[in-house]
């Protein structure tokens, strides 16, 4: 089975950039979605791409300043995080699957370990 290793999380300020990793063990045809999640709160859909990059779909707190992107060559998908918040700051997933089902993270089962995000004010 595919495995899912997330990297690129760290601290930064307000304002900042990041660029999240997502590589797969193997090729695949997959959606991979990544996911977000606080202390305290369910896990929140921030984005997803398919197999070709061009169905892309994002969540509805991004609000523009997220970038979904991939690079089958390296089985790797990319999430650029402009302008951070501290309402951004959480553990960031990536999860692959077949079909794109919806923003429900219980429909998925293939997730990587997560990369933490902390953004200060």
């Amino acid at each position: 089975q595919v495995q899912l290793v997330e990297s690129g999380g760290g601290l930064v300020q307000a304002g900042d950039s990041l660029t999240l990793s997502c590589v797969a063990s193997a090729h695949s045809t997959y959606n991979i979605l990544w996911f977000r999640q606080s202390p305290g709160k369910e896990r929140q859909f921030v984005a997803r791409i398919d197999y070709t990059g061009r169905v892309i779909s994002y969540g509805a707190s991004i609000k523009d300043r997220f970038t979904i992107s991939r690079d089958n060559a390296k089985n790797a998908v990319y999430l650029q995080m402009n302008v951070l918040k501290p309402e951004d700051t959480a553990v960031y997933y990536c999860a692959a699957a077949e079909v794109f089902g919806g923003s429900n993270w219980r429909l998925y089962d293939l997730w990587g370990q997560g990369t933490q995000v902390s953004v200060s004010s």
